[in-house]
């Protein structure tokens, strides 16, 4: 029988067991290395977050996950459906390639289970309940960290490497470390309820996620989940919210006005009956100054939170779990040192945040159709800029479309201009005529290779030299 209680030493302490945690903590353990995972909640528990991207598939392969999923039985999401800015299209994931030809809608309870479980199946020490308070550092390095067990037990267990996956909380970067700085744009707000007796989009891909724009304020999700529900949100900008809020009496009257100001999704539920009350959360998007440092990283939202137009949080929680398992491996083994492991990986995910980040903006600005505020209010600022590689990011986006050789201070409006523009027979809407965002390719080839290392996936999870 496991001990109910946390080792006092460990490989890898993580610290949060949802995706990045999960992802982290299975690969790890995987490669033989002792993990412990700490979670405050009990599994299972609700989150939003339910569109999930192709980018998904290969990461369940490498974890050997991809049967539990399967077996849940979630929707396929075959696609995406907009309905956007005046113009409607479809996005059919079967043109990205074979390698993932869909993804899913899951109720997030249930996926994030199956990985935590999966985490334990790989030998993860996991304990639920358990809230982690202090984390001591020595020599400018975390060695340890108290917390509490469920029967009210409280005890210490040191690490060689610390994994901060506590999401929003941000234990280190939030709360010790203070590395966290929200962005001028995207400070939305999100408010959502779950309906019953849904008919199919006409015209839109297997289990797609559809999404209305608004003439001004903001737009709706509209996702199909496996236990016959549709989840249909709003996302609007806090400024917005608040005045609507006031001015109609409460979020559930807000949430009402603007469906009936969505003709194509008010006629979708016209016969249909919402089973929940409304939920309402803040996504405001932030990134950290450091994504790692001596003996410690943050995956997932404990690192930085996007905006969840493009469906990207799951997707960049198990990316950088993967990211992040590789680093510590090969500093363990000693593949390689590691400053240089914590170099890989602040540059590699950085990137694949930060592609994501000019995307969505761009993706915001191209169409039009909504009142001045709510369009400034979603794009990126000078300060938002200052920090990006947009160069770097805009090869990563879109092929096809001439380098840029710009100024920093006049990038982001070039960038949008020409993502504006479609690509040679391509349909004029989307951006660039793609309709969303490129996988994240991993950095396993010399061509990817950042920092001057690449990920290595067998015969065992680690670095190695670009080029060796």
């Amino acid at each position: 029988m496991n001990d109910p209680h946390p080792a006092a030493k460990t490989d890898v302490l993580v610290v949060g067991g949802g995706p990045a945690g999960a992802t982290t903590a299975a690969l790890l353990a995987r490669e033989g290395f002792a993990v412990t995972l700490l979670e405050k909640a009990r599994f299972p528990r609700y989150h939003i977050g339910e569109s999930l991207l192709p980018s998904l598939l290969p990461l369940l392969d490498l974890l050997g996950a991809r049967q539990a999923v399967e077996a849940h039985g979630f929707v396929r999401k075959r696609g995406a459906y907009y309905d956007w800015g005046g113009q409607q299209w479809a996005l059919h994931f079967d043109h990205l390639g074979p390698e993932a030809p869909y993804s899913f809608q899951v109720v997030r309870a249930d996926f994030d289970h199956a990985l935590l479980d999966h985490a334990r199946h790989q030998g993860v020490r996991v304990h639920e309940q358990t809230a982690v308070g202090a984390v001591a550092f020595h020599d400018g390095r975390p060695r340890s960290a108290t917390w509490t067990a469920p029967d009210g037990h409280q005890g210490s267990t040191a690490f060689t490497h610390l994994v901060d996956a506590s999401g929003r909380a941000g234990l280190l970067t939030a709360r010790h470390l203070r590395l966290r700085r929200f962005h001028d744009a995207f400070r939305n707000v999100a408010t959502w309820a779950y309906w019953q007796g849904v008919a199919p989009v006409p015209g839109a891909p297997e289990g797609a996620i559809c999404l209305y724009s608004l003439p001004d304020h903001g737009w709706f999700w509209a996702i199909p989940l496996h236990d016959g529900t549709l989840s249909v949100g709003l996302v609007t900008d806090k400024r917005s919210f608040a005045q609507a809020r006031t001015e109609l009496g409460s979020a559930q009257a807000l949430y009402t006005h603007h469906l009936a100001r969505t003709p194509a999704l008010a006629d979708l539920l016209a016969d249909a009956r919402q089973a929940t009350g409304v939920r309402v959360e803040s996504d405001y998007s932030y990134v950290c100054d450091r994504f790692c440092g001596p003996g410690w990283y943050a995956a997932g939202d404990a690192a930085c939170f996007l905006d969840p137009l493009l469906s990207t949080g799951v997707h960049l929680a198990m990316h950088s779990g993967l990211l992040a398992a590789a680093s510590i491996a090969a500093t363990l083994r000693h593949d390689t040192t590691a400053s240089r492991a914590a170099a890989f990986y602040q540059a590699a995910y950085r990137h694949a945040y930060e592609r994501l980040l000019v995307l969505v903006g761009a993706f915001y600005d191209i169409h039009q159709g909504r009142d001045a505020h709510f369009r400034r209010a979603q794009q990126l600022s000078h300060r938002d800029q200052k920090p990006l590689r947009l160069h770097e990011s805009f090869l990563h986006i879109v092929t096809g479309v001439e380098d840029l050789h710009d100024t920093q201070d006049h990038a982001v409006p070039r960038l949008f201009a020409a993502l504006r523009d479609p690509l040679p027979g391509h349909s004029p809407v989307g951006l660039g005529g793609h309709g969303a965002s490129r996988m994240t390719p991993w950095p396993t080839t010399p061509d990817h290779a950042v920092a001057g290392l690449r990920l290595v996936l067998r015969p065992h999870l680690t670095l190695r030299s670009a080029e060796g």
